[in-house]
């Protein structure tokens, strides 16, 4: 058999041997260039040709840069269509399924029924046609809203739609937030500064962990580095793997978190607290204490100064 479409994951995108795919979409971009270019080999086999669209945010051009440096090829930006450009074809097509659909021919008794109704009802032919043209689509629109300008980015921002992640030194961390039972704290050299997404982080540890998306936890993504909760348990081989893995151009090396205060991983702030109150407490000694100390280590001295030997014997002798 043949299909249209088909939708697949990365781990699909490995394993998958379908001959005579075209096109090979991107819906996101690929988290390593590994990955993609995993993705962009399904397309173009056995010496026959294929395209790969690949759809990127403005905050991800560096992981792109990444993309292109690892395949040695530039990746040529296309013009999206406007979307009057959209509607328009919508538009062509509506009106070439109706000529397709006279020319099919077979419509006597539909028409039989509709000049009925206009007679029962006292309505033109060109109102019931539309009325049964806004029926054939059902809850979809035959045309796109127009576009509505994207709000402007602030540099390491989240984006739209997806959790506030605090950044680092910003009110109180969600690294703080006590652990989920069963769950454990890890950290990984990625954050805001390597343009990274939640997106990419739980895409690429769901694929090479094995885990569904659902039960990976909390993401605090940070300046450079990120916190992400993960079960318990985690076999030995699979914390190898992930130390390997590349998002973004950059390595996740992830280690674990060591938790305290009732699971709570201490903030960056409250250490420095702790370390200054340690240095704080160190007072430099007075004067009259140093005379002390020193006094106290001339007595010790004097202590351990060994005694002569006895010369009586020799006295005697002579």
């Amino acid at each position: 058999g043949s299909i249209d479409i088909l939708v697949a994951t990365d781990v699909a995108a490995r394993g998958l041997d379908v001959d005579r795919i075209s096109h090979v979409i991107n819906y996101d971009i690929p988290y390593d260039a590994e990955a993609y270019i995993h993705r962009i080999g399904r397309t173009g086999r056995a010496g026959r040709k294929g395209e790969a669209i690949l759809f990127v945010a403005p905050r991800e051009k560096r992981m792109l840069a990444a993309i292109e440096k690892a395949t040695r090829k530039k990746v040529e930006a296309m013009t999206l269509p406007s979307t009057e450009m959209v509607n328009s074809q919508r538009i062509s097509r509506f009106k070439q399924t109706i000529t397709d659909t006279l020319a099919g021919g077979s419509l006597e008794f539909m028409q039989g029924i509709l000049e009925s109704y206009e007679l029962e009802h006292d309505v033109s032919p060109i109102e019931i046609a539309a009325a049964l043209a806004k029926l054939s689509m059902g809850e979809k629109s035959l045309l796109l809203e127009p576009e509505k300008k994207a709000p402007r980015e602030r540099k390491g921002s989240s984006g739209k739609g997806e959790a506030p992640f605090r950044r680092e030194g910003k009110g109180k961390a969600r690294s703080e937030k006590k652990l989920a039972e069963g769950m454990e704290r890890f950290r990984i050299e990625i954050g805001h500064d390597h343009e990274v997404q939640p997106g990419n982080i739980v895409g690429a540890i769901a694929n090479e962990a094995g885990l569904d998306a659902e039960h990976i936890g909390h993401i605090d993504i940070r300046d450079k580095f990120s916190f992400i909760e993960l079960p318990e348990g985690m076999p030995r081989a699979v914390f190898n793997d992930l130390q390997k893995v590349w998002i973004g151009g950059q390595k996740l090396k992830i280690s674990r978190v060591a938790v305290s205060d009732g699971g709570k991983t201490p903030s960056r702030k409250a250490v420095s607290d702790k370390k200054a109150s340690a240095k704080k407490s160190r007072k430099p000694a007075t004067g009259e204490q140093k005379r002390k100390k020193k006094s106290n280590s001339s007595d010790k001295d004097k202590k351990r100064k060994p005694r002569k030997k006895s010369s009586v014997g020799n006295d005697s002798a002579s």
